[in-house]
């Protein structure tokens, strides 16, 4: 019997992972590859959410078509918040752009708070479950998509364009790139996959209230990113997993869970941390030796 309680608890974490897979790595080409602190990543997740549990609670339609028109519509509708808040925004760069994305984030859970149609601050229920652990292939199938395209638009013309204005910003913009247009590609790109992530959420928890998406989600995102290497497609996807599937593991142990969830985190940052100044060691030697070559 507990085999059997076991297996259906881990079986229930497929979705959540590629959940905060499909976030992590949307928020790495943002925060790794374009090289821009954004705090708002849970802001889009609720768009998409938001969207996507409207039109399945409100038509009538076979179960696929319906959450296949949620996901094009929720993915669509951050990617436009994305692009409104990407185009006046992105001229800030740092710490000013973390504070200003972050208070979109509240910015907009107040608006859902408000509104009458998202019910307030009881949010929405009875929400049709098409992403829970017995549809995990189609989730997994969405994990991969997002996967490779963001993958294959890093190691593109553009995305070169983008790690670009990460490295040098001002020998970018002297070359002729423009940068304020790659910037915003990036923003809206990851504002996209976040809303996506958001619409399949929602159809595996089948409630959600604003106070799910609030900046304490963003943060949680940006730690597994962190985590996983700047940067690094594999490395998000690694610290997803874990990060997600630790805290069950953790379960058993309720009175030191969070202390032995705490040192897993220092340890897993300490170890990120040596394997990135081992690379920059190899790089100087790497260069060292080129010199002495030439």
């Amino acid at each position: 019997m507990k085999s059997g309680m076991l297996n259906r608890q881990y079986t229930a974490l497929i979705v959540p992972v590629g959940v905060n897979i499909m976030l992590a790595v949307s928020l790495n080409l943002v925060t790794g590859f374009l090289g821009e602190l954004s705090l708002g990543h849970a802001c889009f997740m609720s768009i998409g959410a938001y969207t996507g549990a409207l039109i399945s609670t409100s038509m009538e339609l076979p179960s696929y078509a319906e959450f296949f028109l949620a996901l094009i519509a929720g993915g669509v509708m951050a990617a436009v918040f994305g692009f409104l808040i990407g185009v006046p925004v992105l001229r800030l760069h740092g710490d000013y752009l973390a504070i200003v994305t972050l208070a979109f984030g509240e910015i907009v859970k107040s608006v859902l708070n408000a509104l009458p149609f998202t019910n307030g601050s009881k949010g929405l229920s009875k929400i049709p479950m098409y992403s829970n652990y017995q549809h995990y292939t189609l989730v997994f199938i969405l994990v991969i998509l997002t996967i490779v395209i963001i993958t294959n638009l890093v190691k593109s013309r553009h995305g070169r364009a983008i790690c670009s204005l990460r490295d040098n910003y001002i020998a970018s913009e002297s070359i002729g790139i423009p940068v304020s247009r790659f910037k915003v590609l990036a923003f809206v790109i990851g504002a996209f996959f976040a809303g996506i992530a958001g619409v399949v959420y929602a159809h595996n928890v089948g409630i959600i209230k604003p106070t799910t998406f609030d900046y304490n989600k963003s943060i949680e995102i940006l730690v597994i990113v962190v985590l996983g290497g700047m940067g690094s497609i594999k490395g998000s996807i690694i610290a997803a997993v874990i990060l997600t599937v630790l805290p069950e593991m953790l379960r058993g142990a309720d009175d030191y869970r969070m202390l032995l969830y705490s040192i897993v985190l220092i340890v897993m940052m300490l170890f990120n941390n040596s394997e990135v100044k081992e690379r920059l060691l190899e790089m100087n030697l790497f260069k060292r030796h080129q010199k002495e070559v030439d």
